[in-house]
């Protein structure tokens, strides 16, 4: 008897309209525990109303967002948070007068609502797992770009995910740059964590996605392993604006 894995992270049926424009459109997806999700889409697409969608920060027209089997459709971002939901945003938004440390405090505190004794542990530990320990009593707003992605990463790590939603964290890096944070990405996944990525950095994407998913004005357009959706004509036409060959 085949056993059936309930998916950590399941969205039924989103749907999100401004006015006339409907920017998610009954989009359906799971994910997996453990595995890392790609998503890819041209600009305007519903990629970040997506994201905004699941972690809260906007609700929900029509449909319904499971997490471990329960539905959140309702709930408050903080709530989400505190049920294991971390999210970065694709412009660090850090507490740009406090210190690394302080902000990986304030994230384990209230986003993760540990206390006190427990979030300077964890603010710890994850100094040490983002390479950001040196620059512990840095303020944020002197960081280098790279440093306030990885802090941004960071503070999404502190409050303890189970799922960590990832908004163009490559977005803007050097391809050096890309590569040490993909590294540091590939650690935190080898660690047992599931992850959705919105990158528009593909070689960075492809080098941790399990599966990658692709929307189009709102709606799904590929969905499957990374190498097979790639070389689909359709998303080459409309992600890589890449004409398929007509035969002579």
């Amino acid at each position: 008897m085949m056993l059936v894995r309930m998916p950590i992270l399941a969205l039924h049926g989103l749907t999100k309209s401004y006015g006339a424009l409907k920017v998610t459109d009954n989009l359906s997806l799971a994910v997996e525990a453990g595995r890392t999700l790609g998503i890819l889409g041209p600009n305007g697409a519903g990629k970040t109303t997506l994201f905004n969608l699941i972690s809260g920060d906007v609700g929900v027209d029509g449909g319904r967002i499971e997490f471990e089997g329960r539905d959140i459709t309702a709930l408050p971002p903080h709530r989400r948070c505190r049920l294991g939901l971390g999210r970065t945003y694709q412009i660090p938004q850090p507490f740009a007068q406090m210190s690394v440390f302080e902000n990986l405090v304030a994230a384990a505190c209230f986003g993760g609502g540990q206390r006190e004794r427990d979030a300077w542990r964890t603010a710890r530990d994850v100094l040490e797992q983002t390479g950001l320990s040196r620059h512990a009593n840095q303020r944020a707003g002197a960081l280098t770009l790279l440093n306030r992605k990885r802090l941004e990463l960071a503070r999404a790590l502190a409050t303890r995910p189970k799922v960590l939603l990832l908004d163009e964290i490559a977005g803007g890096l050097t391809e050096h740059e890309a590569r040490e944070l993909v590294a540091e990405l590939a650690r935190i996944k080898a660690a047992g964590m599931t992850m959705v990525w919105i990158e528009h950095v593909v070689h960075a994407l492809l080098a941790i996605a399990d599966r990658l998913f692709v929307i189009n004005f709102g709606q799904a357009l590929a969905d499957g392993e990374p190498q097979v959706v790639m070389a689909n004509p359709e998303v080459q036409r409309v992600y890589l604006g890449v004409e398929p060959e007509v035969a002579a």
